[in-house]
């Protein structure tokens, strides 16, 4: 079975000041870096869900996997969960690995973990001590509920709290570190 990837990364960064894909973390941008992250880890199929300066991000980073604009960026987060979701419908994928563009601590390694739990019917999250977070795993049974209720900066929060969940260990090979604002980049 197949598993695709996606990477989320459509915000305008505004506690950033400037989208957080267009962010250098420390020699890729961060959008590529999270691209490359899926690539290293095996993911044959990924998609980028593009929305502030969309056309800039492509310029500076013009080696990434198959793109698309949420053109409801600005609603946050769930739109573009449910974009991406959307462009992998036609796809032979049974599960998609999601990456937030601001988590660059997230390994290969850690992808591969989560990925090796991934079927048509998997809800899998990474596990940091006892927090859940990236990568998440969605197995495609599971895709149109997470579209129904992805909304605002909630992604399939709301979604994952109600159903059952595999937690793996990945905090041993990643980090959970989210980078919403300059001071938490250490390579800025």
């Amino acid at each position: 079975m197949e598993t695709a990837g996606l990477v989320l990364a459509a915000g305008e960064g505004r506690r950033y000041g400037m989208p957080k894909a267009l962010i250098p973390y420390p020699e890729r941008l961060l959008v590529q870096r999270a691209a490359d992250t899926l690539a290293e880890a095996g993911v044959a199929r990924s998609v980028v869900v593009l929305g502030a300066q969309a056309e800039r991000v492509r310029a500076a980073a013009p080696g990434l996997p198959a793109t698309v604009v949420n053109p409801q960026w600005r609603t946050g987060l769930g739109s573009s969960l449910r974009a991406g979701l959307a462009a992998l419908e036609a796809t032979p994928a049974g599960a998609v690995v999601v990456l937030l563009v601001d988590m660059p601590g997230v390994t290969a390694e850690a992808v591969r973990r989560v990925v090796s739990y991934a079927q048509e019917s998997a809800l899998v999250m990474g596990g940091y001590g006892d927090r859940r977070g990236h990568p998440v795993v969605l197995g495609r049974a599971h895709w149109a509920g997470v579209r129904a209720v992805a909304t605002g900066d909630s992604g399939a929060r709301a979604y994952l709290r109600t159903h059952a969940v595999r937690v793996v260990p990945v905090g041993d090979v990643a980090d959970d570190l989210d980078l919403d604002v300059p001071e938490l980049n250490p390579h800025a």
